[in-house]
């Protein structure tokens, strides 16, 4: 019973003490705020600062930036009400313990950089051993060929042979003229009451250059005939020279002399004939040519 009643009249105190420094605080009066003196500016002018303006948060201010840091990066300040803490550890540890993260990041980068490496080395080396595979393939399809080719060498040697004659052919006959049917059609040309006496032919070989006529108005040439006539009359070589030139593959006729045999009494009248390359026969040459 004692200790209730003596925390009633502690409360009661209490209580009344409350009471009369509320009432303290109201009969007292309240002191007005003085005013202060506008500074002067360095040139003299006033300032517009006003002069009961509140300079708490100013203070407030100068005073955090004076606070020492905390370890971290934090400051500490004073906060009413919150719940006081205090920071024991030591920054080596945070220091340690980025330096562990730092470590094992490089530590995952490095397996990664072996990772990769091994990766590309395993395919490098799957892929020789594929090329590899694939030239011993190809190497014993060359060495089957080679030895099914040594079965034929025979049928090779015959194919030579038969191309070196056939390049034998077209040179052999590359200058090859059918005089028979050319010297039927100067026969054939020949005026009326003239006969063939002789005929010679020079023609080109396949080994030389034929020999061409230095004279311009000549044209180029590739073998030359010449023919004697005989006749029991004047013979008329004009006429004949004439008819000669139509003839294909004439390049040009030069009428030649004119004399008389007493014995036989004939004259005999000599032309020459100049024919071109228009009469090779060029039979061994090859067809898509």
């Amino acid at each position: 019973m004692s200790l209730i009643a003596r925390r009633t009249n502690d409360a009661d105190e209490t209580a009344d003490g409350t009471q009369k420094r509320g009432k303290a605080a109201q009969t007292k009066p309240a002191k007005a705020p003085r005013e202060r003196k506008p500074s002067k500016s360095p040139r003299g002018r006033a300032s517009t600062t006003p002069a009961n303006a509140p300079e708490a948060p100013a203070a407030a201010k100068a005073s955090a930036s004076k606070r020492p840091p905390v370890a971290g990066g934090r400051q500490e300040g004073l906060i009413v009400g919150a719940e006081p803490r205090v920071d024991l550890l030591p920054p080596e540890v945070r220091a340690e313990r980025r330096n562990a993260r730092t470590r094992r990041g490089l530590g995952w980068g490095v397996l990664a950089v072996l990772l990769v490496v091994l990766v590309a080395t395993a395919g490098a080396f799957s892929l020789n051993v594929v090329s590899q595979a694939k030239l011993l393939t190809a190497r014993s399809e060359t060495a089957s060929l080679l030895a099914q080719q040594q079965r034929y060498a025979p049928v090779r040697e015959v194919q030579k042979e038969v191309a070196l004659a056939q390049a034998a052919q077209q040179v052999g006959a590359s200058t090859e003229v059918d005089w028979k049917a050319f010297l039927d059609k100067v026969g054939a040309a020949q005026p009326a009451g003239l006969a063939l006496a002789s005929v010679a032919v020079d023609s080109a070989s396949p080994t030389a250059i034929y020999q061409q006529s230095p004279d311009p108005l000549q044209g180029p040439r590739i073998g030359t005939v010449t023919v004697i006539g005989t006749s029991a009359a004047f013979p008329d070589v004009p006429a004949w020279v004439a008819v000669l030139q139509k003839i294909p593959g004439v390049v040009d006729v030069v009428p030649g002399t004119v004399t008389l045999d007493e014995v036989k009494n004939v004259y005999k009248a000599t032309v020459t004939i100049h024919v071109s390359d228009s009469l090779y026969t060029k039979r061994f040459e090859p067809k898509d040519k």
